[in-house]
């Protein structure tokens, strides 16, 4: 059984994934406040597929990993309005209907999450869904 990196220095190396911005530029995340010292929130953002109801348009997110992470999932909310099977009315994802949420391993990674998303608007059930105006959003959480 491989250590167990402890939740800073994981969330760093998350941190600097993020900020390097890997991949093809769809999905993005970094720290909401650069001195949050805890790590604790976060942003995303997620460019809508192609070729689906979600094109061209850019979803706000915000993460909180709380202090179980990465042994827990963290809890991930639109702050966009969506209309997806796995968000509920609020915009929180429902950790029982988003796979890697409800199967939630160690190694999984807020990077992993966000092109989970973006692949159901991209699935073949979901990509054709009616969505609520472009740059609607959802009441501010406390």
């Amino acid at each position: 059984m491989a250590a167990k990196v402890p939740r800073n220095f994981r969330l760093l190396d998350e941190l600097e994934k993020g900020e390097k911005g890997l991949g093809d530029g769809s999905c993005s995340y970094g720290l909401r406040d650069g001195d949050d010292a805890s790590m604790t929130d976060w942003n995303g953002t997620i460019i809508g597929p192609g070729h689906t109801a979600h094109e061209n348009r850019i979803y706000s997110l915000s993460i909180t990993c709380g202090p179980q992470y990465p042994e827990r999932p963290p809890t991930v909310v639109f702050e966009t309005r969506i209309n997806l099977p796995c968000v509920k009315e609020d915009g929180e994802v429902d950790p029982t209907k988003l796979p890697i949420l409800a199967r939630w391993q160690y190694d999984n990674n807020l990077e992993q999450i966000l092109l989970t998303l973006r692949s159901e608007m991209a699935h073949p059930l979901n990509k054709k869904l009616p969505q609520p105006p472009e740059g609607s959003t959802y009441p501010r959480r406390k």
